[in-house]
């Protein structure tokens, strides 16, 4: 039998074999040098970039905000303050449920509508990786709780912070202002570099104004973090340079004789020095307190105060407009005298009612039958309307418009506060421009005695009453008074020269109304006659009682009630001493008072003795000498009422 011969090649599949081996062998050599030389790439040519990276999951950059300059008063009295406090902040790229996390956490660490509310809206204006302040100063009770249960809030984190702090509360709410928390429009208006870290921003007063001053430039420093983001330690810090100080130039004992003296009553108070603009007082009533805003006020307490009755939130100094009623007859009376429409002996005959030539209607005085025969300082001691019906008269509204608004009305006085009004100064231009119509000699009259379109700021009539008492030399008016760089460092002044040129050409001219304004509050006949009894300095003033509303009806002539004259009357006066050499100038208004002298002018007093306590040396005393200017009593008859509307 023949034998079968084998169909399988051992040589054949061993040459194969020894193929595929030498194929794969060289794959996989490839492969092993592709990966060496990856390797080598990674590790040797990219070695910085990923060391730098390597180095970044764990050190984590953190900006460190300024702290925010101090506020003074002249004297060093702290009037804002920065105080360390602790705030909830959340990293919200690090929260897988926002809403299940601040479920969880309102109940360790009870948060507000408004926490929530406004957190919410940070998140959405910031950054995923940045943190936002979920709720601001927390208790030590909120920070033990938050503390046990910390492991549960990943992303979550108490952090210390500087907030801001008025120690005196309301009496400088006005001045000072407040901060607030930024929000979207305010990083709109902010440079963002100069703002990261930052969670406040001035809203008001001086903190909005010089903002810039008191901020600051902020630092950074390198943290090392574990993989749940927390600090281990600080690698290295850059510190930031804090704001500047600032010292005003309020007096704080003077601002609070002025608040007290108003006893609630809704008005204001500047008081200024007439040598060089220096504000040293500045009041408004009501008043509010500042620390409501700083961690976020709430709806509720932002309501009360928004609309109240008397509008805390109004600052009546530097906003509030009121016509100025007979405290401008001293500026006309000046003016007069500097345009040669009068010499200080012109006199004029004031029988109770004054007529325009050709005219019929007629503008009365406040004294039925009148005054008399009465000169420039006779004029001022009895604030006689007509008087200054004649003068302003005789003087024209242009030349009247333009000397008034030499002494600042109808403009912002320049003051370093935001928001300040600009007023109405009567003139031709004003009303053509807001009316479309004629000046009318009426309205001329009626000016002459601070009626009519008249419109000025409590700080306007101080400015102008400061310019006439520092010789007619226009400063204007300011709130700070030097800055300092560092604790270490003195204060430094601030340049504030005059605006401007005297307007006063003649001592002469500026001695006869000055002694008139001395016989208003010295002289037996004068309007304010007793104000100055008691002050060891010789004081000048002029009362000033504005109508809100016009006589339409006889209830003015019989209704004399204080209550009710109050509700038709703004009260004025104004006042600055020592008279010869004045170096404090008052203006105080009261929205609703009977007369100028017998309301307002014991407040504006009462800051001449708060300013008199604050001079190192009390003068002697220098009571008024016998009046210069002799003339007759004036008629004892019943006063009468003047369609015009001013009182002295």
């Amino acid at each position: 039998m023949q034998q079968r011969r084998s169909i399988k090649d051992h040589r054949s599949e061993g040459a194969l074999f020894r193929r595929r081996a030498l194929v794969g062998f060289t794959l996989i050599l490839l492969g092993l040098c592709a990966l060496v030389s990856r390797y080598v790439y990674l590790q040797v040519a990219r070695h910085d970039e990923f060391v730098t990276r390597s180095v970044n999951n764990r050190v984590k950059p953190r900006v460190l905000p300024p702290p925010r300059g101090l506020i003074y008063d002249r004297n060093g009295v702290l009037l804002a303050d920065n105080v360390p406090a602790f705030r909830l902040e959340v990293v919200p790229e690090q929260v897988k449920d926002m809403k299940a996390m601040l479920a969880q956490l309102g109940m360790v660490v009870p948060l507000s509508q408004d926490d929530i509310d406004s957190f919410l809206k940070q998140v959405k204006q910031s950054r995923r990786f940045d943190s936002v302040p979920l709720k601001l100063h927390l208790t030590e009770d909120e920070i033990d709780r938050f503390a046990v249960n910390r492991w549960r809030f990943p992303g979550v984190d108490v952090v210390p912070y500087l907030t801001r702090n008025y120690p005196l509360g309301s009496l400088f709410a006005h001045v000072v202002g407040y901060v607030g928390r930024i929000d979207a429009d305010d990083m709109k208006k902010l440079d963002e570099a100069s703002y990261k870290g930052t969670t406040h921003v001035g809203r008001i007063g001086i903190e909005r104004s010089y903002e810039s001053v008191l901020h600051g430039t902020p630092g950074y420093e390198l943290d090392e973090v574990n993989a749940n983001g927390r600090v281990q330690r600080v690698l290295e810090t850059h510190p930031p340079s804090p704001g500047k100080n600032l010292y005003l130039s309020i007096d704080a004992r003077i601002q609070k004789a002025a608040e007290k003296a108003f006893d609630g009553r809704p008005g204001a108070a500047v008081a200024i020095d007439p040598r060089n603009g220096q504000v040293l007082a500045m009041v408004s009533v009501p008043t509010f307190d500042p620390n409501l805003f700083v961690d976020g006020i709430s709806a509720a307490d932002y309501h009360a105060l928004l609309y109240g009755p008397d509008k805390p939130l109004f600052n009546r100094a530097i906003s509030g407009v009121y016509p100025p009623g007979s405290t401008v007859k001293p500026l006309l009376a000046l003016g007069g005298l500097e345009l040669g429409v009068r010499t200080p002996e012109d006199t004029v005959l004031s029988t109770g009612v004054f007529y325009i030539p050709g005219q019929k209607r007629g503008y009365r005085d406040d004294r039925r039958g009148g005054f008399g025969t009465v000169n420039m300082k006779l004029a001022i001691m009895w604030s006689v309307n007509t008087y200054f019906y004649k003068l302003a008269l005789d003087m024209g509204i242009d030349r009247f418009s333009k000397w008034m608004g030499r002494f600042g009305f109808g403009k912002p006085t320049g003051i370093d506060l935001d928001n300040e009004a600009a007023g109405v100064l009567p003139s031709r231009a004003w009303k053509s421009k807001h009316f479309r119509q004629p000046w009318y000699p009426g309205e001329t009259v009626i000016a002459g005695i601070g009626q009519g379109y008249w419109a000025v700021t409590p700080l306007q009539l101080a400015h102008a009453i400061a310019t006439l008492a520092g010789h007619g030399v226009p400063y204007a008016p300011r709130l700070v008074m030097s800055e300092q760089s560092g604790e270490n460092n003195p204060p430094v002044p601030l340049v504030n020269p005059p605006t401007g040129p005297s307007l006063v050409t003649s001592e002469a001219n500026w001695n006869t109304v000055e002694q008139g304004m001395q016989m208003v509050v010295n002289d037996p006949r004068g309007t304010g006659y007793g104000l100055g009894k008691g002050f060891p300095y010789t004081v000048a003033g002029k009362s000033g009682t504005a109508e809100r509303y016009s006589r339409t009806t006889d209830a003015y002539n019989t209704n004399k009630s204080t209550a009710y004259l109050a509700s038709r009357h703004r009260a004025w006066f104004e006042m600055f001493a020592p008279a010869e050499h004045p170096r404090i100038a008052v203006a105080v208004v009261l929205e609703s008072g009977a007369w100028g002298a017998a309301d307002a002018g014991p407040i504006a007093r009462k800051i001449l003795d708060a300013w008199l306590s604050t001079q190192k040396d009390p003068p002697p005393d220098t009571p008024l000498p016998e009046s210069r200017t002799k003339a007759p009593p004036p008629p004892s008859a019943a006063r009468a009422p003047a369609p015009t509307g001013a009182t002295p």
